[in-house]
This record gives C-alpha cells, structure tokens and sequence, in this order.
C-alpha cells in the first residue's frame, strides 16, 4: 500500500560498512539501487528519493531510487527476493506488503518477509487517523458511535483501498462498537477526503497526514492511531484512549535486504539508517511531514516486529470474512 502525497512521507533507506563489497570508509564501491514498488510521486519514492540524497556518498558512490511497479507492490518485493545479495539492492516498502497482503492476497504473495528477506530497520512511522465532516453533529467518536446506532441504516464510510490496513481497523470499529457500515474503497486517499469533506461520506479511516491539512476546515478528526496524541493536535484522543486499544496501530515503511545478504552489511545498513534518521536535516523534514524517525533497535528487532503484526492481522482478515473480489 502506498499514499498519494499530501503533507505527510518522507524517510527513505538504507547504507553500509566493512564487510565483502565495502570499503573502510564504510562505503559500497558500486552505487546502490532503493526498489519501490509505488509510482513516482507517491510517498514511498519521495521518502526513498529523500534519503538517496543523503546518502550519496555515504552508502554507495550513488544511491538511486527504482521504481518496480505493479501487482499493489508485490512486483518489487519479488524484485529485490531475487537479487543480489552484496547489500546494492534494497527495498524500501510499506508494512502491510509484508504483514497484511500474505492475508489479504495468499494466493498472489510468493514471498515470506522473514525467509526469502532479511529484516534491516523501520524508517519513519506514521499514524492513522478518523475524521469526519466538519459540520457533523457529533464532536467526539463516541458520540459519533451514538449517532450511527441511531440511524438505524448502513453508513457509507471510506478507506483509502480495499484491502488496505485502515479497511480493516474500519471493520474492526464497526465490529466493536456494534454498528453497520458499508465500506467504500477508493484509489487512495485524495478522492475519498474530498467526498468525505462534501458530505458523502459518514466517516474516513486514512494516514493522518492524508486528512490533518483540512482539520478544522472541512473535516473534523476524532481520533489518532498512535501510541500518544499528536502534538499538533493535542485535543484529538487515541483510539486507545477511547477504549479501542485494537486500533493502536501504526504503519512504517522498512528496509529490507535479499536473504543471503552477510551479516556485516545488514549491520552497517542498519547502523546507517539509524544515523540518517536522527539527522537535524530529516527530522525536521520529518517533523513538517508527520512521520516520525523511528528507527528500529536491531534488524533481530524489526524482524520480530513483522512477526507480531503479521500475526495479529491474520486474526483481524479472518474475523472479517473478507475476501479479495470484496
């Protein structure tokens, strides 16, 4: 999955040290390739084109961006499976290619993010968040849940694709608090703010950056994904908060390498990445856009992190009945 640029994106890959193929100067001696699977202009190759800049020079004498589009994403995860294994070839991909789609799509995913690739770091995380019309009469989600149970209908809500993360934690509310709504998919998340902002739409579940610049003007959000209010917006509670700690959650796009890859380059990529992060220059860039710099503790760390979120996606898609064609 991948989102149309608005204010929020950013962060991109990677780099590397000692080992075969790397310098002293913990350098690549051939320039490297960040593989994204969305078009130009989306967010995955802004934030991959982001981080190529700084790391010219850093990681590889270049470092370009590639786009391999197609399939929702999978033809570039396939891409990098299969190439080489000296640390040049790098994908840089959402979360719910690797957590989510193996559960949405089996029969399409031919790859296993924790067997046919090696784990490096997340990049950048960002939040998710539940916005409504601005001239809604409810002002919070639960009097929000109120009014949908009276309405005694099906509500049309929105999500920026089917299949996608905020599809699901949709049906999860839905679920939860009882009430019947019926999902309407877009082709990302432009089109759906903007039928949402005319009236068209009960609700939207989409990337907070995506809904944030019409906060206040012609949507109304009432509740964020993350761990933690946002700081630009400290009145708007967590789902958490809410009684809905089922909808705590945050997307990431992460690094990953072939499987093969030495040990000594997924180190120093890893090392790498953590350093691009915590740059003035990206964080601040980071900042405007909100996403936020975090960083993986260890590619062992990243690793189980896949493990745990493909897990609990697997019960959400199976609860759901969902099916492809749906």
């Amino acid at each position: 999955m991948t989102f149309a640029i608005g204010r929020r994106t950013t962060l991109g890959l990677l780099a590397a040290t000692a080992a075969p193929g790397l310098t002293r100067a913990q350098t690549l001696q051939r320039p490297a390739r960040i593989i994204v699977g969305f078009p130009a202009g989306g967010s995955s190759d802004v934030v991959a084109r982001l981080y190529a800049e700084r790391l010219r020079g850093l990681y590889a004498p270049q470092v370009i961006v590639e786009g391999r589009v197609g399939a929702a994403g999978r033809i570039a995860v396939e891409f990098v499976r299969d190439a080489e294994k000296d640390g040049s070839v790098v994908l840089q991909t959402p979360a719910s290619m690797l957590t989510l789609q193996p559960h949405v799509f089996p029969r399409e995913v031919r790859y296993d993010a924790l067997t046919d690739l090696i784990p490096v770091s997340t990049v950048c995380t960002f939040p998710f968040a539940f916005a409504v019309p601005k001239d809604h009469p409810a002002q919070t989600l639960p009097a929000w849940i109120d009014w949908a149970k009276a309405q005694g209908r099906e509500l049309p809500w929105a999500s920026p694709a089917a299949g996608s993360a905020p599809h699901f934690m949709g049906i999860v509310l839905a679920r939860k608090a009882g009430i019947t709504m019926t999902h309407v998919p877009f082709r990302g998340a432009a089109p759906a703010v903007q039928d949402l902002i005319a009236g068209r739409l009960t609700c939207f579940l989409g990337v907070l950056g995506d809904v944030s610049p019409q906060h206040g003007q012609g949507l109304r959000l009432l509740a964020v994904s993350s761990a933690a209010r946002n700081p630009r917006f400290p009145d708007v509670p967590t789902f958490r908060e809410l009684g809905h700690p089922d909808l705590d959650k945050d997307e990431w796009f992460g690094a990953l390498l072939p499987a093969g890859t030495p040990a000594p380059v997924v180190q120093a990529l890893h090392r790498a990445i953590r350093a691009a992060a915590a740059t003035p220059e990206m964080v601040a860039a980071l900042d405007r856009l909100e996403y936020a710099p975090i960083t993986s503790d260890s590619p062992a760390a990243f690793a189980a992190r896949i493990r745990r979120e493909r897990d609990d996606w697997a019960a959400v898609v199976r609860e759901s009945g969902f099916r492809p064609e749906n």
